[in-house]
Protein backbone atom coordinates (compact mmCIF):
# COMPACT_ATOMS: atom_id res chain seq x y z
CA UNK A 1 0.00 0.00 0.00
CA UNK A 2 2.81 2.43 0.81
CA UNK A 3 4.55 1.57 -2.46
CA UNK A 4 1.38 2.37 -4.48
CA UNK A 5 1.03 5.77 -2.81
CA UNK A 6 4.70 6.66 -3.66
CA UNK A 7 4.18 5.65 -7.29
CA UNK A 8 0.97 7.70 -7.57
CA UNK A 9 2.73 10.80 -6.28
CA UNK A 10 5.48 10.54 -8.94
CA UNK A 11 3.04 10.80 -11.89
CA UNK A 12 3.06 14.12 -13.78
CA UNK A 13 5.59 16.92 -14.25
CA UNK A 14 6.80 19.45 -11.78
CA UNK A 15 6.41 23.15 -12.42
CA UNK A 16 10.17 23.49 -12.93
CA UNK A 17 10.19 20.80 -15.61
CA UNK A 18 7.34 22.48 -17.45
CA UNK A 19 9.06 25.88 -17.31
CA UNK A 20 12.30 24.40 -18.67
CA UNK A 21 10.45 22.80 -21.60
CA UNK A 22 8.57 26.04 -22.34
CA UNK A 23 11.84 28.00 -22.26
CA UNK A 24 13.50 25.56 -24.68
CA UNK A 25 10.53 25.77 -27.06
CA UNK A 26 10.65 29.57 -26.87
CA UNK A 27 14.35 29.69 -27.70
CA UNK A 28 13.96 27.29 -30.62
CA UNK A 29 11.01 29.21 -32.04
CA UNK A 30 12.87 32.52 -31.86
CA UNK A 31 15.80 31.01 -33.78
CA UNK A 32 13.44 29.65 -36.44
CA UNK A 33 11.59 32.97 -36.77
CA UNK A 34 14.85 34.89 -37.09
CA UNK A 35 15.92 32.55 -39.89
CA UNK A 36 12.59 33.01 -41.66
CA UNK A 37 12.86 36.81 -41.46
CA UNK A 38 16.34 36.69 -42.98
CA UNK A 39 15.09 34.45 -45.77
CA UNK A 40 12.18 36.82 -46.45
CA UNK A 41 14.41 39.89 -46.71
CA UNK A 42 16.82 38.05 -49.01
CA UNK A 43 13.89 36.99 -51.20
CA UNK A 44 12.61 40.59 -51.38
CA UNK A 45 16.09 41.82 -52.30
CA UNK A 46 16.44 39.19 -55.03
CA UNK A 47 13.07 40.27 -56.39
CA UNK A 48 14.15 43.94 -56.37
CA UNK A 49 17.36 43.20 -58.25
CA UNK A 50 15.50 41.08 -60.81
CA UNK A 51 12.79 43.70 -61.31
CA UNK A 52 15.27 46.54 -61.75
CA UNK A 53 17.02 44.47 -64.43
CA UNK A 54 13.63 43.93 -66.13
CA UNK A 55 13.00 47.67 -66.03
CA UNK A 56 16.44 48.34 -67.51
CA UNK A 57 15.79 45.88 -70.33
CA UNK A 58 12.40 47.48 -71.06
CA UNK A 59 14.00 50.94 -71.03
CA UNK A 60 16.71 49.78 -73.46
CA UNK A 61 14.05 48.41 -75.82
CA UNK A 62 12.08 51.64 -75.49
CA UNK A 63 15.20 53.66 -76.34
CA UNK A 64 15.93 51.46 -79.37
CA UNK A 65 12.38 52.06 -80.62
CA UNK A 66 11.91 55.77 -79.87
CA UNK A 67 15.46 57.15 -79.65
CA UNK A 68 14.88 58.45 -76.13
CA UNK A 69 13.86 57.26 -72.69
CA UNK A 70 10.43 58.01 -71.23
CA UNK A 71 10.32 61.32 -69.41
CA UNK A 72 10.05 61.51 -65.67
CA UNK A 73 8.10 63.82 -63.45
CA UNK A 74 4.82 64.02 -65.34
CA UNK A 75 2.80 62.01 -62.85
CA UNK A 76 2.50 64.42 -59.95
CA UNK A 77 5.11 62.82 -57.71
CA UNK A 78 6.37 64.84 -54.79
CA UNK A 79 9.08 62.46 -53.58
CA UNK A 80 11.91 63.30 -53.86
CA UNK A 81 10.58 66.16 -56.01
CA UNK A 82 8.24 66.76 -58.95
CA UNK A 83 10.76 65.92 -61.68
CA UNK A 84 10.94 62.28 -60.59
CA UNK A 85 8.59 59.32 -61.03
CA UNK A 86 8.20 56.74 -58.27
CA UNK A 87 6.42 53.43 -57.88
CA UNK A 88 4.16 54.64 -55.06
CA UNK A 89 2.79 58.06 -56.03
CA UNK A 90 2.81 57.54 -59.81
CA UNK A 91 1.19 54.10 -59.99
CA UNK A 92 -1.87 54.17 -62.22
CA UNK A 93 -3.26 51.19 -64.11
CA UNK A 94 -0.17 49.13 -63.32
CA UNK A 95 2.11 51.85 -64.74
CA UNK A 96 4.43 54.32 -63.04
CA UNK A 97 7.20 54.59 -65.65
CA UNK A 98 5.41 56.90 -68.03
CA UNK A 99 5.22 60.41 -69.36
CA UNK A 100 2.19 62.23 -70.74
CA UNK A 101 2.07 60.19 -73.95
CA UNK A 102 3.83 56.86 -73.53
CA UNK A 103 4.59 54.06 -71.12
CA UNK A 104 6.51 50.80 -71.27
CA UNK A 105 3.48 48.57 -71.96
CA UNK A 106 4.94 47.33 -75.26
CA UNK A 107 8.11 46.19 -73.54
CA UNK A 108 7.05 44.97 -70.08
CA UNK A 109 3.70 43.52 -68.94
CA UNK A 110 3.41 45.83 -65.95
CA UNK A 111 5.85 48.11 -64.23
CA UNK A 112 7.37 46.29 -61.25
CA UNK A 113 6.81 47.75 -57.82
CA UNK A 114 8.90 47.29 -54.71
CA UNK A 115 7.75 44.34 -52.53
CA UNK A 116 7.18 46.74 -49.62
CA UNK A 117 6.08 49.70 -51.80
CA UNK A 118 6.01 52.48 -49.21
CA UNK A 119 6.45 56.16 -49.93
CA UNK A 120 9.78 56.61 -48.22
CA UNK A 121 12.73 58.17 -50.03
CA UNK A 122 15.22 55.65 -48.69
CA UNK A 123 13.13 52.47 -48.52
CA UNK A 124 10.24 50.72 -50.18
CA UNK A 125 9.93 52.25 -53.66
CA UNK A 126 11.61 52.51 -57.05
CA UNK A 127 12.55 55.96 -58.32
CA UNK A 128 13.15 57.01 -61.94
CA UNK A 129 14.68 60.19 -63.36
CA UNK A 130 15.53 61.14 -66.96
CA UNK A 131 15.63 64.94 -67.11
CA UNK A 132 18.18 67.64 -67.94
CA UNK A 133 21.87 67.39 -66.96
CA UNK A 134 22.88 67.79 -70.61
CA UNK A 135 20.54 65.23 -72.17
CA UNK A 136 16.81 65.34 -71.49
CA UNK A 137 15.47 61.79 -72.01
CA UNK A 138 18.89 60.64 -73.28
CA UNK A 139 19.89 59.09 -69.98
CA UNK A 140 18.18 57.77 -66.88
CA UNK A 141 18.78 56.62 -63.36
CA UNK A 142 16.83 54.21 -61.20
CA UNK A 143 17.17 54.26 -57.45
CA UNK A 144 16.09 51.44 -55.18
CA UNK A 145 17.13 50.06 -51.84
CA UNK A 146 18.01 46.68 -50.41
CA UNK A 147 17.28 45.39 -46.94
CA UNK A 148 20.43 43.22 -46.73
CA UNK A 149 23.62 44.87 -47.85
CA UNK A 150 26.22 44.69 -49.16
CA UNK A 151 24.92 42.33 -51.82
CA UNK A 152 27.37 40.47 -54.09
CA UNK A 153 24.81 40.45 -56.94
CA UNK A 154 25.17 44.20 -57.45
CA UNK A 155 28.76 44.94 -56.47
CA UNK A 156 30.46 47.60 -58.59
CA UNK A 157 27.22 48.67 -60.28
CA UNK A 158 26.28 51.62 -58.10
CA UNK A 159 26.28 55.10 -59.66
CA UNK A 160 25.39 56.88 -62.92
CA UNK A 161 27.09 59.69 -64.85
CA UNK A 162 24.77 62.11 -66.67
CA UNK A 163 25.63 63.44 -70.17
CA UNK A 164 27.04 66.66 -68.70
CA UNK A 165 29.43 64.69 -66.47
CA UNK A 166 27.46 64.99 -63.22
CA UNK A 167 27.89 61.82 -61.21
CA UNK A 168 24.93 60.51 -59.21
CA UNK A 169 25.39 58.07 -56.38
CA UNK A 170 22.54 58.17 -53.89
CA UNK A 171 23.26 56.44 -50.63
CA UNK A 172 26.64 56.05 -49.03
CA UNK A 173 27.51 52.54 -50.12
CA UNK A 174 26.68 51.02 -46.76
CA UNK A 175 23.00 51.91 -46.42
CA UNK A 176 21.61 49.67 -49.18
CA UNK A 177 20.51 52.51 -51.50
CA UNK A 178 21.50 51.63 -55.07
CA UNK A 179 21.70 53.97 -58.09
CA UNK A 180 21.80 52.37 -61.56
CA UNK A 181 21.12 53.61 -65.05
CA UNK A 182 22.53 54.65 -68.40
CA UNK A 183 24.55 57.82 -68.69
CA UNK A 184 26.98 59.26 -71.14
Amino acid sequence: MIINRAIKQKRGFTLIELLVVIAIIGILSSVVLASLNTARTKARDAKRISEVRQIQTALALYYDTYGQYPGSGECGATTPNSSWSNSVQCLSGGRWLRDSTTNLSTFIASDPIDPINQNNWTRGAYYYYSRSYGGDKQWYMLIYSLENFPNPLIENSDGVTAPDGTYFHYGNGSDGVITVGVGK
